[in-house]
């Protein structure tokens, strides 16, 4: 070491997880340079297969780039708080009005934004299991500590009440809803939401709404703004283009605040001072939200029977009813599935070992289901985003290798490695 002292990171990202960028994703960039053709889906990345943002998006922003190059205000510019206010106003919130809502760099530095301007050390959040692990992640980042409630699979991945109930604790602060939900799919019905915002009314919690996906929707799912069923307590609604609108790229999310908005005054003061910090998110792409949220909703000619990522969800469907080792609750919204595997038929199954096995042998990159803070080890995550075709040759992959270590009676594990993957 000549004399040098390694530098540590800091210990507080011990607690911290995200796999769906991870080791994992590492490795099929490594294999891809080395001239393999990876099928990837660990992420809900709209672009990287073939959408496009709509046109009228990207005029807006490009007729307008004469305004963006100085800061706005911390909060965001007008006409798209405004176009977040009159959305929320036709979905039936009360109350809101620009001074509520904060624009971000996505839904992602909100998320951090809004727990940082909560939390104390030892406070405790509610969150979903499983759950995007930003949220975990951000809870314990921020000096709190994430309790997870259950969303079980052989209840459709919706929350029990009772349960959510049973976990609300003296430090706890908030409850986080991610509904339409990443990673299940599930879409929540209006009795479970309501439950949930009777809990967190009698205890004061704010509703932490993550709403990314309300308008992907399959089938006779419907969605409710959480929103519409808080009043006596504080509720942020969080959403943004990146998965609606197909415009990752351009990192505009937006958190609105409604319910007892009166009695919160000092942490949306707190909000305001951490947006100032940070003095405003991405002009040009704040130019978008008013076209987007006003113009036509494009999205509900891709989900309904004959778009592309309805026929996609189908091919899932499709390729777990024909597997002789997969289940699936089918996904009501959202772009993913969350996929079982039959365990008992593989001894002990490890979710991380056949993803790994899976992109060294086939060529597939999926998320393991742990990666979402969630105790089995036999499901894993992919993206509907890829077309039909696509995900018929997936689930033949996946069956295969299934397949294969039925045969040969061998427990799943993972193949041998580089040792700079296994030491990662």
């Amino acid at each position: 070491m000549n004399g040098k002292r390694q530098i540590r990171p800091s210990g507080a990202l011990g607690s911290v997880r995200y796999e769906i960028r991870g080791r994992l994703a590492r490795r099929a960039l490594e294999l891809e340079r080395l001239g393999h053709e990876v099928i990837s889906l660990n992420i809900g990345n709209p672009y990287a297969f073939g959408f496009r943002t709509p046109e009228t998006m990207r005029l807006a922003m490009i007729e307008n780039l004469r305004h963006s190059e100085g800061y706005v205000h911390q909060k965001g510019i007008f006409p798209a708080r405004e176009a977040v206010v009159m959305q929320q106003q036709d979905r039936g919130v009360r109350g809101v009005t620009v001074d509520e809502v904060f624009i971000g760099n996505g839904v992602s530095e909100l998320i951090d934004l809004c727990l940082r301007a909560l939390l104390n050390p030892g406070d405790e959040v509610l969150v979903p299991s499983p759950d995007y692990p930003l949220w975990t992640a951000a809870v314990n980042l921020n000096s709190g500590r994430a309790v997870h409630y259950a969303c079980r699979p052989e209840h459709g991945f919706v929350p029990d009440p009772d349960e959510i109930a049973a976990a609300v604790g003296p430090r706890t602060r908030a409850i986080v809803v991610v509904n339409p939900n990443n990673p299940t799919g599930a879409v929540y019905p209006r009795e479970t939401l309501a439950a949930i915002a009777r809990i967190a009314e009698r205890h004061h919690l704010v509703v932490l709404a993550d709403e990314i996906y309300d308008q992907i929707l399959y089938d006779d799912a419907v969605f409710v703004p959480m929103a519409t069923l808080v009043e006596n307590t504080l509720c942020g609604t969080l959403s943004g283009l990146s998965k609606v609108y197909r415009a990752c790229g351009y990192r505009v999310g937006w958190a609105s605040f409604s319910g007892d908005v009166a009695h919160a005054s000092d942490y949306l003061g707190a909000l305001e001072l951490l947006s100032s910090l940070r003095l405003c998110s991405n002009v040009p792409g704040q130019w978008a939200v008013q076209t987007a949220l006003g113009g036509h909703q494009s999205i509900r000619e891709l989900t309904r029977a004959g778009g592309r990522l309805h026929e996609s969800r189908r091919a899932i469907l499709e390729g777990v009813a024909s597997s002789r080792h997969l289940r699936l609750v089918p996904p009501r919204g959202a772009l993913y599935s969350f996929v079982e595997v039959d365990g008992e038929r593989f001894g002990e199954f490890d979710d991380q070992a056949f993803a790994l096995e899976l992109l060294e042998t086939k060529h597939v990159l999926v998320a393991p289901g742990v990666s979402f803070n969630f105790a089995p080890r036999n499901f894993f995550r992919i993206t509907n985003l890829p077309e039909a075709a696509v995900l018929s040759v997936v689930f033949e992959r996946i069956e295969a290798l299934l397949d294969a270590r039925v045969a040969d009676g061998q427990p799943l594990r993972a193949v041998d490695t580089p040792a700079k993957l296994r030491s990662r």
